[in-house]
C-alpha cells in the first residue's frame, strides 16, 4: 500500500504564511525568549547587588583608621581598646541569628534590619566621638557588638542569594561576591578623603550611613528575584562560567584601580574624581552578562536535551549520596560531601585541624588589621595609616579573588582545596618574622600586603572548604561554628598585643600632648607581639598541611568520579 502523501492545500499554505499566524508565532517566541532572558538578567542583577553589599559593608576593616581617636576621646588603655575590637568580632558569634531570621522573614527584610543595626551601632559611636554624650564603657561595647552583628547579617544574605540563584556555580558566585568585601577599606578611605574631613571620626559616620543606603538600593533587584529552574541546561552553566570569568577580570581591574591610584592621592579634588571612577567600575558588572548574551544566539533548549541533563544530574546526585563515607580505621574522609551535624562535627579530627588553621592564620591577619592604627603610630608612621589600610584591604581583595583558582584550574590539574589553604598560609609567618627584624616603611607596607593577601584567600575559601569536607546542606550551621574562632582569636591575640603595648608604654612614658593619653613609641611596642603571632601562624601552617594530607585522597577520588561521569 502506498503511503499517503502529505499535501498542503491553498488554504493551508495561506494560513501558515499569513501575517497573523507569523505574528502570533513571533510574539510567542519573543515572549518565551524574553521571559527567559528577563530571568537571567534579574539573576545577574542580584549577583551584582550582592557584590555591592559586600563592597560597602566591610566596615570592620577600617577600625584601625579611627581607633586611635576613639582611644583618646574615651581615655582608654590599649587593653580596653582591644576589648572594643573584640566586641565587634563577637557579633560573628551571633551569626546564627541571621539564619533564624531568614526562616521567618523575607530576604529584603533581613537586609533592611542589618542596615538599621549598623546605622545605630556606628551612628551612636560617631556621636560619642563628637562629644554629644558620654555613655558608660559597657554601652560602647554593646554598640560595637551590634555593629559587628550587622556585618554578619549582610554576609548571610549574600551567601543565601548566591546559593539560591546559582546552584550550579555557587562556589564561583560566593568567591566573587565575598572578594568585594576586601575593597571596603579602600573605598571608605577614598570616600573619607573626598569628604575632606580632618577628623578620622568621619569613618564612623560613613560606616553608619553607607551600608544603610546600600541595603535600600539593593532592595530593587532583591524584590524581583526570578523563578529559576534548579536544573539549568549544560550550555547555560558553561555560559554562566564565561560571565563569571569576565566578572573576575573586572573585579581584578577594580582592585588594581583602588590600590595603585587611590593610595597615591591626597587632594580632595582628585579623591572625588577617583571615587566617581570607582563607582563606575562597581556599576559596570551590570552590563557584562548582557555583553556575553549579545554575542551568542539564544537557542531554546530541546526537551530531549533537558531530560538528558536532568538524568545526568540525578545520576550525579545519587552517586554523590552514596559516596559519603569515612574510613572507619583512620577517621579520614574517603570522599567529599558527607553531611555532618553539629554534634558529629565537633568530634572530627579534620574539623579541629581546620579550626586551628583558621584560628592561627586568617584570624591573626584580621587582628593585625585592627591594630594597624597603633602599629603605624608606634613606628612614627601615623600619616600612612590610611595607606596601610588600603594596602591590607586591596590585597585581601586579591586574595579573595585568587580563592577561585581551584574551580578554574581543575580542568588543567587537580589539587585539593585544602592544599591551596596551606599554600595561602605560607606568607603569614614569614611576614611577622620580617617585621620583627625591620621597622622600615617598606617592610611595614610589604608585610601588610602579604598578610592581607593570605587572610583574604582564607576568608573566601573557607565556605567552599566547609562545604566540601562537612556537607553542602549543613554549611550554614557548620561555617558559623567554624568562625567562632574569630571572636576568640580577637580576644586572645588582641589582649596579647594590648598587654605588650601597655607594658612598653609604661617604660617609654610617652605622653600625647593633644589627648594626655599614654602612648608607646618605638619598635619594641609590637616586637614580642609579632614574635608570638609568627610562632602561632607556624602552628596554623602545620595544621593546614596535616589537614591536606588527611583529605587529599578524598579530593582525588571526587575528581576521578567527576571526570568519569562526564564520559558516561
Amino acid at each position: 500500500m502506498q503511503p499517503r502523501s502529505k499535501k498542503h492545500t491553498a488554504f493551508d499554505t495561506h494560513f501558515i504564511f499569513s501575517p497573523n499566524y507569523l505574528t502570533r508565532i513571533s510574539a510567542m517566541t519573543r515572549a518565551i525568549v524574553c521571559g527567559s532572558m528577563a530571568g537571567q538578567s534579574r539573576k545577574w542583577m542580584i549577583l551584582v547587588a550582592a557584590m555591592w553589599i559586600q563592597a560597602f559593608t566591610g566596615t570592620n576593616f577600617d577600625f584601625g583608621a579611627y581607633s586611635a581617636e576613639m582611644k583618646a576621646a574615651m581615655g582608654l588603655s590599649q587593653v580596653e581598646l582591644s576589648y572594643l575590637a573584640t566586641a565587634s568580632d563577637m557579633g560573628k558569634m551571633l551569626g546564627w541569628s541571621s539564619g533564624v531570621a531568614l526562616m521567618w522573614l523575607p530576604v529584603w527584610a533581613v537586609v533592611v534590619v542589618a542596615g538599621v543595626m549598623g546605622f545605630v551601632g556606628y551612628g551612636l559611636q560617631w556621636c560619642i566621638l563628637c562629644g554629644f554624650f558620654s555613655p558608660p564603657y559597657f554601652m560602647v561595647s554593646f554598640l560595637c557588638l551590634l555593629a559587628g552583628c550587622s556585618i554578619c547579617w549582610f554576609n548571610t544574605v549574600c551567601f543565601v542569594l548566591c546559593v539560591k540563584n546559582f546552584p550550579s556555580n555557587r562556589a564561583l558566585a560566593i568567591s566573587l561576591t565575598v572578594s568585594f568585601n576586601g575593597v571596603s577599606a579602600a573605598l571608605y578611605a577614598l570616600t573619607a578623603n573626598a569628604v575632606n574631613s580632618s577628623s578620622s571620626s568621619v569613618y564612623l559616620l560613613l560606616n553608619a550611613v553607607i551600608p544603610l543606603l546600600t541595603s535600600l538600593l539593593t532592595l530593587i533587584p532583591i524584590l524581583q528575584q526570578p523563578k529559576l529552574d534548579p536544573l539549568p541546561p549544560d550550555n547555560a552553566v558553561q555560559r554562566d562560567s564565561t560571565v563569571f570569568l569576565l566578572l573576575n577580570v573586572v573585579a581584578a581591574l577594580t582592585g588594581f584601580y583602588l590600590l595603585f591610584l587611590t593610595s597615591a592621592t591626597k587632594s580632595v579634588t582628585s579623591s572625588r574624581l577617583l571615587l566617581v571612577g570607582a563607582l563606575l567600575l562597581l556599576i559596570f558588572p551590570l552590563f557584562v552578562p548582557g555583553i556575553v548574551y549579545a554575542k551568542e544566539q539564544f537557542i531554546l533548549v530541546d526537551d530531549d536535551d533537558l531530560e538528558f541533563h536532568k538524568e545526568a544530574t540525578r545520576k550525579g546526585g545519587s552517586s554523590a549520596s552514596t559516596s559519603t563515607k569515612v574510613d572507619a580505621g583512620k577517621g579520614q574522609l574517603v570522599t567529599l560531601g558527607e553531611e555532618h551535624s553539629a554534634a558529629v562535627l565537633v568530634r572530627r579530627v579534620d574539623f579541629w585541624l581546620y579550626y586551628a588553621a583558621y584560628f592561627c592564620g586568617g584570624t591573626i591577619g584580621l587582628v593585625y588589621s585592627n591594630n594597624l592604627g597603633q602599629i603605624a603610630q608606634s613606628l612614627g608612621q601615623s600619616s600612612n595609616t590610611a595607606t596601610l589600610l588600603t594596602l591590607y584591604s586591596s590585597f585581601s581583595f586579591f586574595g579573595r579573588l585568587l580563592s577561585a583558582i581551584p574551580d578554574y584550574a581543575r580542568a588543567k590539574f587537580n589539587f585539593a582545596r585544602t592544599g591551596w589553604l596551606a599554600l595561602a598560609l605560607t606568607p603569614t609567618p614569614v611576614t611577622f618574622f620580617i617585621l620583627t627584624g625591620s621597622d622600615s616603611t617598606l617592610a611595614l607596607k610589604t608585610g601588610t600586603a602579604l598578610i592581607g593577601l593570605s587572610s583574604g584567600f582564607i576568608f573566601a575559601a573557607a565556605v567552599s572548604i566547609t562545604s566540601d569536607l562537612f556537607g553542602p546542606s549543613s554549611v550554614g550551621v557548620n561555617h558559623n561554628i567554624l568562625i567562632t574562632n574569630i571572636p576568640i582569636g580577637s580576644l586572645v591575640y588582641g589582649l596579647l598585643a594590648a598587654v605588650v603595648y601597655d607594658v612598653n608604654s609604661d617604660t617609654t612614658r610617652k605622653i600625647s600632648m593633644v589627648t594626655d593619653t599614654l602612648i608607646c613609641m618605638g619598635r619594641q611596642c609590637y616586637y614580642w607581639t609579632f614574635v608570638s603571632w609568627g610562632c602561632l601562624s607556624v602552628v596554623g601552617f602545620v595544621t593546614s598541611v596535616l589537614l591536606f594530607l588527611r583529605t587529599r585522597h578524598a579530593y582525588e577520588r571526587f575528581e576521578r568520579h567527576r571526570l568519569s561521569s562526564q564520559f558516561d
